[in-house]
């Protein structure tokens, strides 16, 4: 009968006909061993297929390997695009990447984080967007935010947010706008987009209009909120600036609803920029993040900080020496790009 259990170090020096430290050395390349000995054992290994315990081998003090990424969903435009950045890089450099959609759930992201410390992982990159979780204070790993302020001790990798809420909104007024509104997932002092928003309205004297539908809002909800809350002040504002492009597409649903031409009647700037959208939306003129940027840095990060004198060079340095450890990382630039929105 057919046995389905994962086959054992034991399995494989039974069928190599050595012992489990001559299979635990060809593994690990330690000590003198035969050639023959070596194919013997990797013959094995592959008849078998057997694949080391990445576990066992944390428990023995050894690297697994292996990087939980936390973001709310890849789903999202922005965080499949930087999911696959980071999954590209971390490969680059020899590691496998746990991918964990929290899905807006505080609870499903200290279930993920739990599962992954228990599964030992190298290290842990998070950009799940549940405010206020300690949880991540308790963990005794390196850890890189991406577009998260998790604590004081765990940098993170973003793009210049407030830059790009000025950009957007002097963009908005050059092209005509009067009274251009936020809309937006949390307002508050940590919203930077909506503080460069604030910053050139306050120094054309406008008062600003700030609109908030939560960033974990149910996707079948959403459109819907987002109707209502531009509803309330319909005839009070002629242009929007969407924090993220599928609110922004949202925005122009609303706009035609309305029989209002965009940009003509009503214009429309998103933020993110990413291929998907950039694709299905050529249209849409949107703030654009670097995602392949922060994906690298928030890896560079990580790796410096998980080994930080084995770590190979990035792009930028281009030298066979170990790369220099980075510090907390400044924000990075952000672009416009136009569309016919506005």
């Amino acid at each position: 009968m057919e046995s389905h259990r994962e086959p054992t170090l034991a399995d494989v020096a039974q069928a190599a006909g050595v012992s489990l430290t001559t299979v635990s050395r060809v593994l690990n390349n330690r000590g003198y061993l035969s050639q023959e000995t070596r194919e013997r054992v990797a013959e094995a290994i592959a008849q078998l297929n057997y694949r080391p315990n990445q576990i066992a081998r944390a428990l023995h003090g050894k690297s697994t390997q292996s990087i939980g990424l936390i973001v709310p969903t890849v789903a999202l435009p922005f965080f499949g695009e930087l999911t696959e950045h980071v999954e590209d890089f971390l490969a680059d450099h020899g590691y496998r990447t746990f991918v964990c959609n929290s899905m807006g759930k505080a609870d499903r992201e200290r279930e993920y984080l739990d599962l992954l410390v228990s599964h030992r992982v190298d290290g842990i990159i998070s950009s799940a967007h549940n405010d206020g979780l300690a949880d991540y204070s308790s963990i005794h790993l390196p850890v890189v935010s991406v577009d998260r302020d998790l604590s004081p001790t765990v940098p993170n990798v973003r793009c210049d947010n407030e830059a790009g809420g000025r950009l957007a909104a002097e963009h908005l007024l050059k092209r005509g706008a009067r009274r251009p509104a936020l809309l937006t997932s949390r307002t508050g002092i940590h919203n930077l987009r909506e503080k460069g928003y604030r910053q050139v309205l306050q120094e054309a004297d406008i008062e600003p209009v700030v609109l908030t539908v939560d960033f974990n809002t149910p996707d079948a909800e959403r459109p819907g909120l987002i109707r209502d809350r531009l509803d309330l002040v319909a005839d009070d504002i002629d242009a929007v600036f969407a924090t993220d492009d599928l609110t922004a597409a949202q925005v122009m649903e609303w706009a035609a609803e309305k029989g209002l031409r965009v940009p003509e009647d009503f214009k429309v700037v998103g933020f993110d920029g990413t291929i998907a959208m950039r694709r299905a939306l050529p249209a849409l003129t949107t703030i654009q993040q670097p995602i392949a940027k922060l994906a690298r840095a928030a890896v560079d990060l990580l790796l410096n900080r998980i080994e930080p004198a084995t770590s190979a060079p990035s792009d930028e340095e281009h030298s066979d020496q170990p790369r220099k450890r980075l510090g907390v990382p400044s924000p990075m630039e952000v672009r416009l790009l136009p569309g016919r929105t506005a």
